[in-house]
């Protein structure tokens, strides 16, 4: 066991080294903003889709930007609106004359990274639109389905505190998105250093530093990261704790949960810490792996009832309880 994860240690080393060169890009231009930085490389090695939520003006467009320039792939950039229409992004079928036959015009959604901006302000028919992409990797235009490349990623943006002009997100495809982020607030200090860089009006363009076989390569790597049967059944409760509190002790959490975690949670939940562990160049996942990607994975997949919003209690305080009660291994 021990010469293996050695062996996994080593991988580690040498596929992890572009993760140093897409930080140092980013911060040339973000300040701060940590956590979201290392959630969206999580999302990219963990081949899973991010939500971040926040209020106007965090840099979260501007942060997956700059991820998308230290990256050598095709990137796209779309903007929801209320007129968006399934077809300008995934595509038509388009009348040629000359050879009197259809041809198909692809489009935005066939790149590797996909930025969905306020997402939450197109209707249910757009929205329903991205769910074979999204799961499925691939897309269906007429009566031909074509795969979508690989890497694939779908970073989406919404606001969470306007509500005119904006479509709540299906049950269906929040539960797509790997991760659902937070984003607060920069520190006093980070504040300071965003003020003073923006008032030089100096633009600095990150520079691109990894190819998308750097990021398969890894993935291969962050699928190898040992995981313990422990540590699995850990996942297990945690999922399961979510469905049936009162059989984990969480009695004060009856009634107050309407739908629990799906199946997508113990599987994201299981690569997401493996992801982590690989940024912290470590051949296996501990409790703390867990613990440390278990809110961002759960908080969107439970659904409290109307007596949990009577007594103020939101979803991330239900995955607070479970995660505080379960016992670590």
């Amino acid at each position: 066991m021990a010469v293996d994860i050695e062996a996994i240690n080593e991988k580690i080393k040498k596929e992890s080294e572009f993760i140093d060169k897409i930080t140092n890009e980013v911060s040339k231009v973000i300040v701060g903003q940590k956590y979201m930085i290392e959630r969206l490389l999580i999302g990219l090695l963990a081949n899973g889709h991010v939500l971040l939520e926040g209020v106007p003006g965090l840099a979260k467009t501007l942060t997956v930007n700059t991820l998308s320039s230290t990256i050598k792939t095709k990137f796209q950039r779309i903007q929801f609106t209320p007129d968006l229409l399934p077809a300008d992004l995934l595509g038509t079928l388009i009348y040629d004359q000359k050879k009197g036959d259809f041809t198909t015009k692809k489009g935005p959604i066939f790149s590797n990274l996909v930025l969905a901006d306020e997402i939450n302000r197109s209707p249910a028919k757009v929205q329903s639109a991205l769910l074979e992409a999204m799961m499925e990797r691939q897309v269906t235009i007429g009566n031909n389905t074509f795969p979508l490349d690989d890497p694939f990623l779908v970073l989406a943006t919404q606001n969470p505190i306007e509500q005119e002009g904006t479509y709540p997100l299906p049950e269906a495809q929040v539960d797509r998105f790997m991760l659902k982020l937070s984003v607060g607030y920069p520190q006093k200090s980070e504040e300071l250093e965003v003020m003073r860089r923006m008032s030089t009006g100096e633009k600095i363009e990150p520079k691109p530093v990894v190819t998308p076989k750097d990021i398969i390569a890894a993935r291969s790597v962050v699928n190898e990261v040992y995981i313990d049967e422990k540590i699995e059944n850990y996942i297990i409760d945690i999922v399961f704790a979510t469905r049936n509190p009162k059989e984990y002790g969480l009695d004060e959490l009856q009634g107050l949960i309407a739908f629990g975690a799906s199946p997508r949670a113990s599987i994201y939940l299981h690569q997401a810490a493996k992801a982590h562990a690989f940024l912290r160049r470590r051949g296996y996942v501990t409790p703390e792996d867990i613990r440390s990607i278990g809110m961002d994975v759960l908080r969107h997949r439970v659904i409290v009832t109307y007596e949990a919003e009577a007594e103020e209690m939101t979803s991330e305080d239900v995955v607070r309880k479970v995660l505080n009660k379960i016992e670590v291994p």
